[in-house]
Order: structure tokens, then C-alpha cells, then sequence
């Protein structure tokens, strides 16, 4: 796992979201982006996330950030999840890990003494020069917001 660290620039991205529109890195310069990486849409850890980044939103975006949630979820388990939930932000469907492996979130994880590859969770905000600017890898997911706007 080569994951980005704080200072390092962005490579460019383009992917998919929950309704097929193609988003890129690109299209939020200038503002502060929030990437938060999660391991599997409606699943609880990434539900309460997820909704607690929702319920958080409006204080979010008053402090001049957007948000982007990924995983690699196909566009239909995103866009259910997003419904289901009413997210007001997209969701990439990253099934071919493109925006997973530029920001390095890929690799062996452990989980009740399984060992296998997945998403590790993890929260990246990116400044409006492509930047990262903080990097939360013990991601609360019922408190993510906080840990955003501290």
C-alpha cells in the first residue's frame, strides 16, 4: 500500500459516480474536497459514515468543503445506497480501483482473523491546488464530521 500523505498533489482522476456522470479531480479545484474511502455501501460502519457526514453536511459545506464518498461498489449499489439515505453528495463507483490505488487506500486487512485485500478506511481532504492537506486514517464513523471540521 502506497498511500498518499499529507502535502503530496493529487494525480488527476476521472471515474464514474452513482448515476454514470463521469467526475474528475479536476472539477473541484479551487475548493476544499473531502475524499472519504469506505469498504462497502449499506454495510453499518459505512452507513453510519456516511450519515453522519450527511447529517453534518450543510456545516460542512458552510466551511467551503465538498465531499466525495468511494468504494468499489457497482454504480446501482451506490445510487441504492445513496437514495436509501438521501445523500446529498456523489458517490463513485470505483469498481476498477482507479481513484483507490491514486490515493493507495488498497491492501491486506484483517478482520476477526481473516486476512484479505480490500479498502482501508480512510479520509482525505484535498486543498483548492490539489493538495492533500489532512489525511484521517482512524476514521470514527459516527463522529467523522468532527474529525473533518477539528
Amino acid at each position: 500500500m502506497n498511500m498518499l500523505k499529507v502535502g503530496d498533489k493529487v494525480p488527476d482522476f476521472s471515474a464514474k459516480d452513482q448515476d454514470g456522470n463521469t467526475i474528475n479531480l479536476s472539477d473541484y479545484k479551487g475548493k476544499k474536497l473531502v475524499v472519504f474511502f469506505y469498504p462497502k455501501a449499506n454495510t453499518p460502519g459505512c452507513t453510519a459514515e456516511a450519515c453522519n457526514l450527511r447529517d453534518n453536511y450543510k456545516e460542512l459545506q458552510a466551511q467551503g468543503y465538498e465531499l466525495l464518498g468511494v468504494s468499489a461498489d457497482s454504480e446501482k449499489k451506490q445510487s441504492n445506497f445513496k437514495n436509501k439515505y438521501e445523500f446529498p453528495f456523489p458517490l463513485l463507483a470505483d469498481e476498477d480501483h482507479t481513484v483507490i490505488n491514486t490515493f493507495g487506500v488498497w491492501g491486506p486487512k484483517k478482520f476477526m482473523g481473516r486476512e484479505y485485500d480490500g479498502i482501508h478506511r480512510t479520509t482525505f481532504v484535498v486543498d483548492g491546488d490539489g493538495k492533500v492537506e489532512n489525511l484521517i486514517e482512524k476514521v470514527k464513523t459516527k463522529d467523522h464530521a468532527a474529525q473533518i471540521l477539528a
